[in-house]
């Protein structure tokens, strides 16, 4: 799949439906909660710009924002500290906090194919900003959306002070063309993740990622206000472990996707290379392929960088041990469908979806206990970057 039909097929599942990205993201959601800490570091190396009459105007965007709550965490974290930040150096000038109150504009960016309409149907209201218990609930920052992919520019030069990315950057710009090439050693048969295919596909993806980030690098760069700062949180793999070697979660997960889609082969729903031409674009990287592509591009301080372990499998909204069978197959199928569904449907349509999900369930179902816990070893790249 190549970058232009990335861009208008693929998104996490929209609307409110079972298997819709808002009611499969409380493993995120988790994650997220124990780096609000790292979040606020990062917001801490900001360079607050002076300014003459009237209010500071500050700008923050997230970019793969994608339809859920979870992007108003981070905007509401952001809003929450800076602001304090500005009180505690307008207290420091002026004698009073008052009036060093900023405005905000937040943008939220991902994919013209993203439910923009879920998300913004999401939003509280707008109000003025209180340090009080009654200002919690509503919004205190104009909202507006950016369509378009982070690999390309998306705001005019010196115009952001704050950039985040939270479980995004492992997404690719396309398929490494090589990967969907039959005549090319990188052509990744009977398979659709790099993870467990051959040497040469590995090696497709890792410069599919690299090149990505030096093109998300340069972008922000320019688009960042001087002292500006971004806070980025996406998927990674120890340094100890192969390009595809992609960790134990997707070993399991992967294969019961994949399995999925060698039963429609097997049942004559869909041919050999009708899956052959399907790849999921994502890749882990290590910390160190990350830190290669920062350096090469020079325009960032690293601040932060490391590996931090993910949040367990969340089942039915229930965060006891307890679980039987079909809850934990519902799970992991809306999940998954969630994630891939939008890509999935796009390349074999709904109908067939719908098959290849059932099945991922009943796979799930006969694996449940090691599945739960599989899940707690997601492993994240957290990152904070100044501009240099």
């Amino acid at each position: 799949m190549q970058a232009q039909d990335m861009k208008n097929v693929f998104c996490m599942k929209g609307g409110q439906g079972e298997s819709s990205y808002l009611k499969n993201s409380k493993v995120q959601f988790r994650n997220l909660q124990m780096m609000l800490r790292a979040l606020e570091e990062t917001l801490d190396k900001v360079v607050l710009p002076h300014h003459g009459p009237g209010r500071l105007l500050l700008t923050a965007a997230d970019l793969g924002c994608s339809c859920g709550r979870n992007t108003l965490v981070v905007a509401d974290a952001i809003v929450q500290h800076m602001t304090k930040l500005c009180r505690r150096r307008g207290k420091g000038e002026h004698g009073d906090d008052a009036a060093a109150d900023p405005e905000f504009c937040f943008y939220f960016s991902d994919l013209p194919s993203n439910d923009f309409n879920t998300l913004f149907g999401l939003l509280p209201h707008r109000g003025a900003a209180s340090s009080g218990e009654g200002g919690r609930g509503r919004r205190h920052y104009f909202a507006a959306a950016v369509p378009g992919s982070f690999h390309d520019r998306l705001f005019p030069e010196r115009s952001i002070d704050v950039f985040t990315s939270t479980f995004c950057l492992h997404w690719l710009s396309q398929v490494p063309e090589e990967v969907a090439d039959k005549w090319s050693p990188a052509y990744n048969k009977e398979k659709v993740f790099v993870h467990g295919g051959s040497e040469e596909t590995g090696a497709a993806y890792r410069r599919q990622f690299q090149s990505d980030m030096a093109r998300f690098l340069r972008c922000r760069a320019a688009e960042l206000k001087p002292g500006g700062a971004m806070f980025l949180v996406f998927l990674g793999r120890p340094s100890s472990a192969g390009p595809t070697d992609q960790g134990r979660s997707l070993s399991q997960f992967g294969a019961m996707f994949e399995e999925s889609w060698r039963d429609l082969v097997g049942e004559g729903l869909i041919d050999g290379e009708r899956m052959d031409s399907f790849n999921v674009p994502s890749y882990a990287a290590t910390l160190e392929e990350f830190r290669e592509v920062v350096d090469a591009d020079g325009s960032f301080e690293v601040n932060r960088l490391e590996l931090v372990m993910g949040s367990p499998l969340a089942v039915d909204d229930d965060d006891d041990d307890s679980h039987d069978r079909r809850a934990v197959g519902r799970t992991v199928a809306n999940n998954q469908r969630s994630v891939f569904g939008p890509l999935v449907e796009a390349h074999i349509g709904k109908e067939l979806a719908d098959e290849l999900f059932v099945r991922v369930q009943s796979r799930a179902e006969a694996l449940d206990d090691e599945l739960v816990d599989e899940m707690r070893v997601h492993i994240h790249i957290v990152c904070s970057l100044s501009l240099v």
